[in-house]
């Protein structure tokens, strides 16, 4: 029987890289041409459009990986349009008998899921791969069978199964099909008027050469002090945050990068950075369980909260780094400027919002969600209801940082601060927007309204 030599469709979404790509190997490995597509899709009812500073990260990442397709042979094709409608439209082109793509975890599967059976409907082979995360949802469970809600327990239960599999080498070539498509540019990711992203040209290189540079500094040179991680004027954090978000990257590559060569107090940080990973994968468990984690308290007891207006409590302050409290400030700063922001001082800006402003989290979320370059759709939405106390694993939810305090044991000689809040001292720099005391006990009595919720229920 002669082997199906008919095209294969490659449909790329968050793995915007050539190795370690399961779909693309197996595209390759089944014969025949290959049809690389990504899809711009911000029009089907499950799929979010991505942010700002998401769609300038994006532009430069299939730039790049346009150049890696292309020294082996094969090209990018890229499409906008509802992808249902786009994959099919292709697959009708070309003459595809088989269309494999990575899977993705949120309210989008659902696409997924739809277009799988169209296909199969028409014999047509659609395979979905394991390829960003490390352990699939559905396979971590509770002695019960159900969904985790605690991360300890959660990243134990995967500690204790097999190892992750080696990262997959990139094809040696790919027999390329060429389709027409859209034009980049026609896409208009990058913003123009005006031109804001000098910052983040100026701090990141998208695409794989950039994620394999920042992993290899964090093997070789960061990860002896990743114990100094909370130090936001000490940089020790990987930032490979963006590089993992676009899958320009692969957990697997970074898990079997680390667990080579490594010595002394590295060794001893391993775990630690290991357990980040796990932090991520916690988040993708919560929104394969709960596709609505961005819109939606994962308690139910906080629809009770009352929040404040949050425009009569000063949102545009907290938004331009101009609360009065410094740490905030600088913190909301060097996101507006490169597209990130330091770990501690997300969770520091965020209880400030949710707490000492009582501004809704899901406000804040969607700030981040628009301004962050590593703007991830599980782990934005499972933090921000973290640190409001909504979400998972958040008890004592009623946690309230002090972000003066913070500040004075996480920047200590205040090298973080004084980079982006200079003028902190001056008649330049405002009085504090509330009162922390007050703002706090605000806060604990909002709380009460939660747990006479809970109460009720």
């Amino acid at each position: 029987m002669a082997a199906d030599t008919s095209p294969t469709i490659v449909w790329l979404r968050d793995d915007l890289r050539v190795a370690d790509n399961p779909a693309l190997n197996a595209a390759v490995e089944r014969g025949g041409d290959v049809v690389v597509l990504d899809v711009l899709d911000d029009e089907s009812d499950e799929v979010r459009p991505i942010g700002s500073a998401s769609r300038w990260w994006l532009h430069h990442s299939l730039t790049a990986l346009a150049a890696d397709l292309d020294a082996l042979g094969a090209g990018l094709t890229l499409r906008r349009g509802p992808a249902e409608k786009v994959v099919m439209a292709v697959v009708d082109e070309v003459g595809a008998g088989a269309v494999h793509w990575n899977r993705r975890y949120g309210k989008a599967r659902e696409v997924d899921a739809r277009l799988k059976t169209a296909l199969k409907d028409r014999d047509i082979e659609a395979v979905s791969h394991a390829a960003n995360l490390l352990f699939e949802p559905w396979t971590v469970q509770t002695g019960s069978g159900g969904p985790y809600g605690v991360f300890t327990p959660f990243w134990k239960a995967c500690l204790a199964r097999d190892e992750p599999r080696a990262p997959l080498e990139a094809p040696a070539s790919i027999p390329g099909r060429a389709v027409e498509g859209d034009d980049l540019d026609s896409w208009e990711l990058l913003p123009t008027a005006p031109d804001w992203a000098g910052g983040m040209r100026d701090e990141w290189t998208p695409g794989s050469t950039g994620g394999r540079e920042r992993l290899e500094q964090l093997a070789e040179e960061r990860l002896a002090d990743y114990h100094r991680r909370d130090e936001p004027g000490f940089e020790v954090t990987s930032q490979l945050s963006p590089h993992l978000r676009f899958g320009e990257v692969s957990p697997y590559q970074v898990w079997h990068r680390l667990r080579d060569g490594l010595s002394g107090l590295a060794a001893k940080n391993h775990a630690k950075f290991l357990s980040e990973l796990g932090w991520r994968e916690f988040s993708y468990h919560l929104l394969f369980h709960n596709p609505d984690l961005a819109t939606v308290n994962y308690r139910r007891e906080f629809d009770a909260y009352p929040w404040n207006d949050p425009h009569d409590a000063g949102l545009a302050r907290w938004q331009k780094g101009r609360t009065g409290i410094p740490i905030v400030d600088a913190g909301m700063r060097q996101l507006w400027h490169i597209g990130w922001m330091h770990n501690r001082v997300r969770m520091i800006t965020a209880s400030f919002l949710t707490k000492n402003l009582q501004i809704d989290w899901r406000v804040g979320e969607e700030w981040f969600w628009d301004t962050l370059v590593d703007a991830d759709e599980a782990s934005n939405a499972a933090s921000w209801q973290w640190v409001a106390g909504s979400g998972a694993d958040a008890a004592p939810y009623f946690r309230v940082f002090n972000p003066v305090l913070q500040a004075q044991k996480f920047d200590p000689r205040n090298e973080y601060v004084a980079r982006w809040v200079p003028e902190e001292g001056t008649d330049d720099y405002p009085e504090p927007m509330v009162d922390l005391k007050e703002s706090r006990q605000a806060a604990l009595d909002g709380y009460e309204a939660v747990k006479a919720a809970k109460n009720r229920a």
